[in-house]
């Protein structure tokens, strides 16, 4: 079949002298990676990160529809830099980077959304690993209108983990005009599925107002796509029936009376 993921590939490699410059680039079979242009095969997730790596892409930038990749493509609004070229000393970095393997994959961000109150807002994040330490990209999909096509907001950014708390920065890459910390709870249970916290930034609207919401990383099956995921991203309604009560619970933006500060919920 030939979707947006096969556009966006054969793309990227229009920019080089032939396929067979890439195959030996990337090191992968002709005939493996011509399945992945026809559309007959995915390719892997290990493949993809490669594949991804190669260009300068991230796996979110590749599953945009091709409309608004070939449109980032050819202003040059594609962020090629590594996101660990954050003011951060490298020490901190690469202490970061202990015990960050268990939490590399790809998750839905949920929370309360700062433009829109009263609905959530459900991202995708992927983090990845990289020589410089542990990356990320984080893809919002929002839609004006009904029925009108979707735009996406695009941040990149690092992760590390000190003394059992994880740390994620990012800035947003196509404008440039904010960045974002979240801070979340570690997960101790044999497998990662869901993580608490905090997230810091400002409202997507004119208002640009700081805030501060409580968030919920709910982690994904990799049988599910890049594509399948970022269709399920974008404002939902909190009564909506695929959303648990647990989940609920977590990103309320309550303070009871006892406490003084607005805190994270384990």
């Amino acid at each position: 079949m030939h979707d947006d993921f096969v556009a966006n590939l054969r793309l990227l490699c229009s920019y080089y002298p032939s396929i067979a410059e890439v195959c030996r680039r990337l090191a992968i079979n002709r005939a493996q990676f011509n399945r992945y242009l026809s559309g007959r095969y995915r390719p892997s997730h290990a493949a993809l990160q490669r594949i991804c790596h190669f260009f300068g892409v991230t796996t979110g930038d590749i599953a945009l529809s091709h409309s608004d990749f070939r449109a980032l493509v050819q202003t040059g609004q594609l962020n090629r830099e590594d996101p660990t070229t954050l003011p951060w000393p490298n020490a901190l970095i690469q202490r970061g980077r202990e015990g960050m393997e268990r939490y590399i994959g790809r998750y839905f961000e949920l929370y309360r959304s700062m433009s829109r109150p009263g609905l959530l807002m459900r991202t995708l994040v992927c983090l990845e690993a990289r020589e410089g330490g542990v990356v990320y990209q984080r893809t919002e999909r929002m839609q004006t209108l009904p029925g009108a096509r979707s735009c996406h907001n695009r941040y990149v950014g690092t992760a590390v983990k000190l003394a059992d708390r994880l740390f994620l920065v990012d800035h947003e890459t196509l404008n440039g005009h904010e960045i974002t910390q979240t801070i979340l709870f570690p997960s101790f249970q044999s497998q990662v599925t869901r993580l608490t916290g905090l997230k810091m930034g400002v409202a997507d609207n004119s208002e640009r107002m700081p805030c501060c919401v409580r968030v919920v990383y709910q982690r994904l099956d990799e049988q599910v796509s890049l594509r399948e995921a970022l269709a399920q991203c974008g404002l939902i309604n909190p009564e909506d029936p695929s959303l648990d009560d647990a989940l609920i619970a977590a990103t309320q933006n309550d303070v009871a009376a006892d406490e003084h500060h607005f805190r994270a919920r384990h």
